[in-house]
């Protein structure tokens, strides 16, 4: 959410920025904004100069009872009541423009940053860098679930009858495989210094409301049927919410914190053939790495943060770039943000692993995360978040990258210490 007063002064910058991102059905809601705006401040000054007056008058009540003028201190008080009246209601049209305000507010977009591409969809996305020499093997890569029944490593059809599409149950060396990637992020990223957290798995929804948009609310988030809470679509969701409501002390920043979650998504509509089996699903786990910071320091923060999943996967002996996201591919709290893609050998192009986002001040600004300066003074801080690896999807570029010919699966180095030393998987048929 940007800031209201910075709507008030530059509503063509913010008119400007919402046609960058083609939401011009929102263009009318500036200006809506502004005139409601204007009516609640219109409301709140009437409301304190009656304010000012219902004490001054209370005095001259007093006054006037000492000096025995009773009924002239009873014609003040019929004055006082007539504004009490008029008081409460401008209180509620006050909190009723508002909340209005508020509302629109939320799905006003954020200011992009000026580095972004102008694009309307993830088809103008531009490619940043490689990293790692992508290549194809002279032999045939099976699709993934293919390989992991190789090694009897998963059934979709069992965990079908048991919760429907868009489950799984991993097996064997594939789910020791699973769990081996997220205990080395974990450790990759505590030795880049960040703190390892384990987060609620549930939220309020304040904290959804404050984390992201309406839009994306009602895409991905399950509800608790009956209660005010929601299953985390990540754990970016809880760690960002464990601020709220927070004035941080400036030297203490930035926190960088590492998490790990399951995460549950909807992932509402029809996807195609190449995302079937694992690739998109209700259920995964996943490492987070998240920052609060401020706002000088989110610039730096975004490259690292970015850097940190590159440098992971290249060290599992994978290809991957980055990938800058277009305007219209940003979601409305964030600033920048890219994609990290892994090779897939198979389909002989690059897919989706992780992203990289910088919000600016958006989430702390709805969440009411504030930072106290040496002077005293209290700012929003700027918040990021990055995935670091969000397996079982990884597996699909983990699994085709690192295949043989006769069908075993290379263990790299990093990766042995997790798997009890095994330098190779080796299937169980064919």
């Amino acid at each position: 959410m940007i800031d209201l007063k910075f709507l008030r002064e530059n509503p063509e910058i913010v008119k400007d920025n919402i046609r960058k991102k083609f939401q011009d059905q929102k263009l009318p809601l500036v200006d809506e904004v502004i005139e409601l705006d204007a009516k609640a401040r219109a409301a709140q000054a009437e409301a304190d100069e009656l304010r000012a007056s219902r004490n001054k008058l209370s005095k001259q009540i007093g006054m006037l009872m000492g000096q025995g003028k009773k009924d002239e201190a009873e014609k003040v008080k019929a004055e006082v009541a007539a504004n009490a009246e008029r008081l409460a209601g401008l209180e509620a049209q006050e909190k009723e423009l508002s909340e209005k305000v508020t509302k629109i507010m939320m799905t006003i977009p954020n200011i992009i940053d000026p580095s972004v591409p102008i694009g309307k969809d993830d088809s103008c996305n531009v490619e940043i860098e490689k990293f790692g020499e992508p290549v194809v093997p002279d032999f045939e890569i099976p699709y993934h679930t293919d390989i992991m029944e190789r090694f009897d490593g998963i059934d979709l059809d069992a965990a079908g009858r048991v919760a429907g599409n868009g489950f799984y149950y991993l097996m064997g060396d594939i789910a020791r495989l699973h769990s081996a990637v997220i205990s080395y992020a974990r450790d990759f990223m505590i030795n880049r210094g960040f703190t390892y957290c384990v987060p609620p798995f549930m939220i309020r929804s304040n904290v959804v409301t404050g984390v992201m948009s309406f839009d994306e609310m009602d895409a991905m988030m399950y509800k608790i049927e009956g209660e005010d809470l929601y299953l985390i679509g990540t754990s970016e969701h809880s760690m960002i919410g464990k601020f709220i409501d927070t004035i941080n002390d400036e030297e203490k920043l930035p926190y960088t914190l590492t998490s790990y979650s399951p995460c549950f998504r909807k992932e509402k509509g029809a996807h195609g053939i190449e995302e079937r089996g694992v690739y998109r699903i209700h259920q995964f786990e996943k490492q987070e790495m998240i920052v609060v910071c401020k706002p000088e320091e989110s610039k730096m923060w975004y490259d690292k943060l970015w850097q940190n999943t590159v440098d992971l996967f290249r060290s599992m002996d994978i290809p991957v770039r980055t990938l800058e996201c277009c305007s219209g591919d940003l979601a409305d709290l964030k600033v920048k943000s890219c994609d990290v893609e892994a090779w897939s050998p198979r389909q002989k192009k690059y897919f989706e692993v992780g992203s990289c986002s910088n919000l600016g001040d958006a989430q702390a600004r709805r969440l009411k995360i504030r930072v106290k300066g040496k002077d005293g003074k209290k700012y929003f801080a700027h918040t990021l978040n990055n995935t670091v690896v969000a397996p079982p999807r990884m597996l699909i570029a983990f699994l085709e990258n690192n295949l043989n010919a006769d069908g075993s699966v290379n263990i790299p180095k990093v990766l042995q210490p997790y798997m009890g030393g095994t330098e190779k998987l080796i299937p169980k048929h064919d």
